[in-house]
């Protein structure tokens, strides 16, 4: 059997597993082991080795470091209380346009994605703090529900994010480059979002009530209070890109910043810290638990070879190069109803990436080509994340609004 074969077959394994509702760290675990154990003709000494020297390799890299303080930084914002100091914010400039208070649903999503990276935490937190508003104000269900799902989606596009992060590990891209190249697109989906619910509400009035007009004392009091969230963003993202600390530094800033802030603003005490340390570890867990997983897929692919002779048979197939990009986007809408963000980043990329790489789009130089569909692909993941049936956010949006 071929190696291309041998790989696909891999693959079938491990898209049964997830059907099947297997963890996606385990199911590409033993989608690994079965190309070890395929290859070598059921000898395991080899599948061993690798696992041991994966194991080892990967969870003392250093760059993996920034994972668990960003998410730190998520949870002392989600726990802290600072989401609705954002959406108040927000709704005090904002909030007495038509459709105002869904704007500053949107704006406060992307603020507060500014210091969470997490899709799920976003829509999860800002679905508490904006769904009561949104309701007490009249809005429609569907349009108050969708609102905050599609504003949700901007927690993994506003840096810090931690699916470019894993991005970054996985292809050995810059991750400042990768923070500063998100920033336009996720200002601009967001920028599309109100857009598009301005339009909704002006078709149907009834929708949507507006709010009274903040006055001048009111604005100055709600952006004081968010000010330290801003500088929060600052001191990390231009910390990074301006050279002055690297990303595990700024993670570190960011944490603490966020750590004294839900204490002092948000009134966080003992059990929200605990809380918050406890979810931290739960999700950096998680996170390596996958990337252990992904690692040993990606090296029983790469024994196999399916990798490689997939790219070789796309360059040389004569297919233009936007086609396969079109079928790698349509790949991901569809993935996008039943995995999160992370697990199809880890999937997908190991095959997708050497596909891009070998073709030309625009004569991008092999940097800017890594970047540029690193934020393609995760712009599309994020639209994957609100796809019905079965897209994550929705149903996080949808518990929320039940309680």
């Amino acid at each position: 059997m071929s190696g291309l074969s041998l790989g696909l077959i891999a693959l079938a394994i491990t898209m049964t597993l997830l059907v099947l509702r297997v963890h996606i760290g385990i199911t590409m675990l033993i989608g690994g082991a079965a190309c070890f154990w395929a290859v070598n003709d059921g000898d395991l000494s080899s599948l061993l080795f690798t696992l041991n020297n994966l194991a080892y390799s990967r969870l003392s890299n250093y760059d993996l470091a920034v994972i668990p303080l960003f998410v730190l930084m998520g949870q002392f914002a989600t726990h802290g209380g600072l989401s609705r100091s954002i959406f108040r914010c927000a709704a005090a400039f904002v909030g007495h346009w038509k459709g105002g208070l869904g704007m500053s649903a949107i704006g406060a999503c992307a603020g507060f994605g500014a210091i969470c990276g997490s899709s799920l935490a976003t829509a999860a937190t800002m679905s508490h703090v904006a769904l009561p508003e949104l309701r007490r104000h009249n809005y429609s269900g569907r349009l108050a529900t969708a609102t905050v799902a599609a504003g949700g989606t901007l927690g993994i596009l506003i840096p810090p994010s931690v699916p470019l992060i894993i991005y970054a590990v996985l292809t050995q891209e810059s991750i400042a480059k990768l923070f500063v190249a998100a920033v336009i697109p996720g200002i601009l989906a967001a920028i599309g979002y109100m857009i598009v619910l301005r339009i909704m509400v002006t078709r149907d009035t009834a929708s949507a009530d507006t709010v009274a007009k903040a006055s001048a004392a009111e604005r100055l009091k709600a952006f004081v209070n968010v000010l330290p969230v801003i500088g929060v963003f600052l001191v990390v993202i231009v910390g990074i890109y301006g050279g002055w600390s690297n990303p595990t530094e700024a993670a570190s800033i960011g944490a603490a910043a966020c750590g004294i802030l839900a204490v002092i603003q948000g009134g966080m005490r003992w059990e929200g810290i605990r809380t918050s340390l406890l979810g931290t570890a739960e999700t950096t867990a998680m996170i390596f638990l996958v990337l252990l997983g992904a690692d040993l897929l990606n090296s029983g692919l790469a024994l196999t070879q399916m990798p490689t002779e997939l790219a070789e048979w796309v360059k040389n197939s004569g297919m233009a190069p936007m086609l396969v990009l079109l079928a790698i986007l349509i790949t991901y809408l569809i993935l996008g109803c039943v995995m999160d963000s992370l697990a199809m980043i880890l999937l997908t990329i190991p095959i997708f990436y050497p596909m891009i790489m070998g073709l030309d789009f625009f004569g991008l130089d092999e940097s800017s080509k890594s970047i540029w569909f690193g934020i393609l692909a995760l712009m599309v993941v994020e639209i994957g994340l609100i796809t019905p049936p079965l897209g994550m956010n929705l149903f996080i949006v949808q518990r929320a609004a039940a309680d």
